[in-house]
């Protein structure tokens, strides 16, 4: 005979109908049972009475059907009570206009069930079987610069990545397709002609050109000749010891035929690794500003700037009265090799080429040496004796009528082009019983490992480690990972994981209004990507608290950023470290790109901004908006509303509401920033959150985030461990962000105490056996 709950219980239980009111009614149930013995479990009893009080009516919220959920044994199914626990801690349960438990209630059923949860993936650990992984084009380009030292532009070579789950290295989404396949292909025989040196190669030319809505006043790069302005410095890879055509275009206004700023004779220095090649000086036509010279094979930098003069910069103004085509260098062209005879002396051919046969007798012997070390590193693990004559067939093949150096070229391209480069595959264990969950071979984790903290294969030293089977010991793994978070390859953690995470990358397509935004040009679009990049390599570089992201009162400044954001004493365009003395400028939620990516092109949305705030900082995303739904007016009706009060018109909408009044309270907050982060005044920035909570402006939002840490600091636990996997986070993988984000407590959230939590944590080293391996 089950025990009776308390009336009060049963009270309570019928105001929370429909929102996993049993749940809360549990904890304060549990001291009621825990001096008897019923004849079920407690968890059950609870349930029982529940639905036999609300008729048998099912219990539902927000597509979780919990009428036949075991709350007793959770670990039976772990995908709904990872949705429970979200949806407690987030307090969306019960609904806002029902009464609601206080906090010890909440924390008691959320103890509950993260103990159940945890305690049975501890027992039997569920590691997730990850799908072969094809290199994205990030971590190619990385992979062919660490294998054979040379730098690729792999944009030009590969088409852009799908992305799952906000990232571009998630294996389910990096699929082969027949063109992707030929892209490979002729890749391939591009880089292994490049890096071996095919003195038959024909003639190119290849354009560097400049946007023309940059402002060229001042030197922009340290590569550039002290008392230059504008221009540009490229490093260019020269194929061959040759001659080369380097031409320069002045920059062109809309019509591509009229020069900017051509009032004015100037002088431009064209320059080779900070070496003069020739000074011209300029009129009205730039036919004639194009030098030859004889360049060495591998990489240089070149130069094309003006000397700094009084000339004030003109530009030619659209049609709105804003400067959009500003005075400078518009391209600058490399075309050659003209006159090649030998492919010279590059780091990449000092890379490959590690030994020279002195006659025949020894050119197989030498090739055998160069080719296995390629493809140890390329595959990422020993060659086997029986994979040497394979490898040993493009070469001989290629030997037969050409040079040694013609073989070695074609065995690179036929390693550049094999799943064994282009996947990371990982094989089960022979003889395992599908099902059973195992740790990864040493190797496997040192691919893992280089991936995830630097979007390439890995070094000699990891490598060699790995093939000695010491990497599993805990406290060489630790001395690597420490070792790599040192490394500058490193910062792939922020171009590659956190300028996904935030959306970040967008930057570089956000195009406002002229109208709405006249001051916008290049140099601010580089100088809010930039003082993010450097932010976030500043919490890396010094270990800081993750929570350092919402409340850290310094940021990185040119003079162009600071005049936009109004700080003064900053001068030139070097970036520098600025302490914040202002409250709303520290901080993510003070960083412009942040506030320009969570933005339309000509004005501000508290909608975007909260919905970025729910996503990535929270970690609680709305549901997708119902069909049919309305968008924001914008005819003349509103044309007079303020920002405020057309979104609270559109609030009206009672299938915009319940969604609507998460969102916009979060993005109100944010509403002094403009949509390219310049504060303004006479702004209403307040709020009320659907609990009641009441935010105003950066600093009442930065407090309100700070006060729900544990959401912040478990999203982004979340989001490192799926870039880190390169798969979706399962609802098994919860038990794991557990144990990271509580092992990471006592050292303040570090970022390098939640990275090698999740080096450590069983999805990153196990893996779960299939019934057979493919790719």
């Amino acid at each position: 005979m089950v025990t009776e709950i308390p009336l009060a219980q049963n009270a309570m239980r019928k105001t929370l109908l429909g929102s996993g009111g049993f749940l809360l009614l549990l904890a304060s149930s549990l001291s009621t049972f825990a001096t008897q013995r019923p004849a079920v479990s407690p968890q059950r009893a609870v349930l029982n009475t529940y639905c036999v009080s609300c008729h048998n009516e099912k219990l539902k919220t927000a597509d979780l059907m919990l009428d036949k959920a075991e709350v007793d044994h959770p670990a039976e199914n772990p995908a709904i009570w990872e949705k429970v626990l979200r949806k407690l801690r987030a307090r969306e349960m019960p609904p806002p206009e029902r009464p609601r438990p206080d906090d010890a209630t909440y924390d008691s059923v959320v103890a509950y069930l993260e103990t159940a949860l945890d305690q049975a993936a501890e027992a039997k650990p569920n590691p997730g079987r990850p799908s072969a992984y094809r290199l994205n084009r990030s971590q190619y380009a990385n992979a062919i610069r660490d294998l054979i030292a040379l730098e690729i532009d792999s944009a030009l070579l590969l088409p852009a990545d799908d992305s799952g789950y906000g990232f571009d290295n998630i294996g389910d989404v990096l699929t082969v397709s027949p063109m992707l396949l030929e892209k490979y292909i002729s890749a391939a025989a591009s880089i292994s002609r490049l890096a071996v040196g095919d003195p038959s190669v024909s003639q190119t030319s290849v354009d560097y050109p400049i946007h023309p809505a940059t402002v060229q006043t001042e030197r922009e790069n340290a590569d550039l000749p002290v008392g230059s302005r504008g221009g540009i410095a490229i490093r260019h890879e020269f194929p061959l010891d040759a001659e080369y055509v380097i031409k320069v275009r002045l920059q062109r206004g809309k019509d591509a035929t009229t020069i900017v700023g051509n009032s004015e004779q100037r002088e431009l220095d064209i320059r080779l690794d900070g070496a003069r090649l020739k000074l011209f000086t300029v009129n009205a036509s730039d036919d004639d500003l194009e030098v030859r010279a004889a360049v060495k094979a591998g990489p240089h930098i070149v130069a094309a700037t003006f000397l700094k003069d009084t000339v004030k910069s003109e530009g030619i103004l659209d049609l709105t009265g804003n400067q959009a085509f500003f005075e400078g260098v518009g391209t600058v062209s490399i075309a050659g090799p003209y006159g090649a005879k030998v492919p010279g002396d590059t780091p990449s051919r000092r890379k490959i080429l590690i030994c020279r046969p002195s006659g025949p007798k020894d050119e197989e012997t030498c090739a055998t040496k160069i080719i296995t070390t390629l493809a140890r590193r390329a595959y990422r693990r020993p060659i086997k004796a029986d994979e040497i004559p394979t490898l040993l067939i493009p070469y001989q093949a290629a030997r037969e009528h050409g040079t040694f150096e013609d073989g070695i070229r074609m065995a690179l391209e036929r390693i550049l082009v094999s799943p064994n480069f282009l996947f990371r595959v990982e094989i089960d264990p022979p003889g395992i019983a599908p099902g059973t969950a195992y740790r990864i071979r040493d190797l496997e984790l040192a691919s893992r490992l280089s991936f995830f903290l630097w979007s390439t294969i890995p070094d000699d030293e990891l490598f060699d480690i790995a093939a000695r089977g010491r990497l599993k010991e805990p406290a060489v793994l630790e001395q690597q990972v420490r070792r790599m978070l040192a490394d500058p390859r490193a910062n792939t953690l922020v171009s590659n994981f956190v300028n996904q995470w935030l959306y970040l990358r967008n930057m570089e397509n956000v195009l406002p209004d002229p109208v709405a935004f006249p001051g916008f040009d290049e140099n601010l679009r580089f100088a809010l990507r930039r003082e993010t990049d450097l932010f976030f390599q500043s919490m890396l570089k010094e270990d800081r608290s993750i929570l350092d992201l919402l409340r850290a009162d310094y940021t990185f400044l040119n003079e162009r950023l600071a005049r936009h954001y109004g700080i003064s004493g900053i001068h030139g365009t070097e970036f520098r470290r600025v302490s914040l003395t202002k409250e709303e400028r520290k901080g993510l939620l003070g960083k412009g790109s942040v506030l320009a990516v969570t933005s339309y092109p000509n004005r501000t949305s508290p909608t975007l901004r909260g919905k970025w705030l729910l996503e990535n900082i929270l970690g609680s995303p709305p549901p997708p908006p119902p069909p049919n739904v309305p968008s924001l007016k914008e005819d003349q009706d509103v044309r007079n509303l303020t920002m405020r009060q057309r979104m609270e018109l559109h609030q009206s909408n009672a299938a915009c509401s319940s969604c609507h009044s998460r969102m916009d309270p979060l993005g109100y907050a944010l509403e002094n920033f403009d949509g390219l982060g310049r504060w303004r005044e006479g702004v209403d920035s307040s709020g009320t959150l659907p609990d009641g909570t009441r935010v105003d402006g950066p600093a009442g939002l930065r407090n309100v985030l700070l006060s729900r840490k544990d959401q912040f600091i478990r999203t982004v636990t979340e989001r490192l461990l799926t870039y880190a996997l390169g798969r979706g986070v399962e609802p098994t993988d919860m038990p794991a962000i557990r144990k990271i984000i509580r092992n990471a407590a006592s050292n303040d959230y570090r970022w390098s105490s939640l990275i090698m939590g999740v080096v450590t944590s069983v999805p990153f080293q196990m893996r779960r056996a299939g019934y057979r391996d493919h790719i």
